[in-house]
């Protein structure tokens, strides 16, 4: 994944020259992550260059730029420090469209790596999607896979709406494991074969990995690997569905599986209490109450800060995602 989004950035800078990428060590260094390694030296400090550490100062930046017809692409080091930049996203960046009549757009992708796995701890492990996906104006991506981390990124790159764009830090190098400590290892979709050229992926299509006719699992970022393990391990045959864009999503292929199967399971990271899945889930039941069989089940991280040595016990795991589903078969 690390790869594929670099090649995401290399593609859109060389495509068009309004792209410019800025954050905290993005420049020289490569990123923390080194996902943008090589950029610098190939198109310039003048398109790819380090910030101050300042999130609010590198989202007004973005603002500014975003207005006066530039499309900025900014790295938040972590998902956990977007959030002194919450005010310029949320209050100015995300409403311009509708303040100004239509008159200003602002083109800006943030891009930022989210969730655990890695043993960040409280400040480095968050998952804070649902955060954005509350505000109206904002597009909300939240990628799985080398693939779908290129095209997605190279389409909100080129939206005319602001794209907070979320990367599971988790699966950025392959392969994929779990903690042994909790979870059986297992070799999840980290590494894959992706095009060097420019490709799109729509944002609002969700990507049926796995067809099925017993239960519908819905999941997004590290949680599609992790789903996709418990899936093969329940013996069940589940369709699984990578959301892929969190705002808009995509309502059709839902509701479409979900009225297939009659059960239903949504996984994700974050903790449970007002996450995504409870929009999810309250959509779902009024868009397919008289085809659901069961209760949606939600299978989320834990109501309370993310944890350190623990993370694995925080973060759904198969075995968690197996009860659920076996939940969802109980006449």
């Amino acid at each position: 994944m690390v790869q594929s989004v670099n090649s995401a950035l290399s593609n859109m800078l060389e495509k068009d020259e309004d792209v410019i990428l800025f954050g905290e060590d993005i420049g020289y260094f490569g990123g923390v992550f080194r996902t943008s390694d090589g950029l610098q030296s190939k198109f310039g400090k003048h398109r790819v260059f380090d910030s101050p550490l300042s999130e609010g100062g590198i989202a007004a930046t973005a603002f500014g730029m975003g207005i006066n017809g530039l499309r900025p692409v900014v790295e938040i080091q972590f998902a956990d420090y977007i959030f002194p930049a919450y005010d310029q996203i949320v209050n100015e960046i995300a409403k311009v469209r509708h303040r100004s009549g239509g008159e200003f757009w602002c083109p800006v992708t943030f891009r930022t790596p989210a969730g655990g796995g890695i043993r960040g701890g409280h400040h480095h492990s968050q998952s804070p999607e649902s955060q954005f996906t509350h505000t109206p104006g904002l597009k909300v991506v939240y990628c799985s896979t080398p693939y779908n981390s290129k095209g997605l990124l190279i389409s909100a790159i080129e939206s005319n709406d602001p794209v907070i764009f979320f990367e599971p830090k988790r699966c950025y190098r392959g392969p994929f494991y779990g903690d042994p400590h909790n979870v059986p290892t297992w070799k999840g979709h980290s590494e894959a074969e992706v095009p060097d050229s420019h490709y799109n992926i729509p944002l609002g299509q969700a990507r049926i990995a796995k067809e099925g006719t017993d239960c519908t699992v819905i999941a997004w970022g590290t949680m599609v690997h992790v789903a996709e393990k418990a899936i093969k391990d329940s013996g069940i045959n589940c369709e699984l569905i990578d959301l892929q864009t969190l705002i808009p999503w995509d309502k059709e292929t839902i509701v479409n599986s979900v009225k297939k199967t009659g059960r239903c399971v949504i996984v994700h990271e974050a903790p449970k209490t007002s996450g995504f899945g409870s929009e999810l889930s309250a959509s779902i039941q009024e868009r397919c109450f008289y085809n659901l069989e069961s209760p949606i089940e939600r299978v989320a991280g834990w109501d309370t800060p993310f944890p350190h040595t623990t993370e694995w016990d925080y973060m759904p795991s198969p075995a968690r995602i197996i009860d659920a589903i076996k939940k969802t078969q109980e006449e």
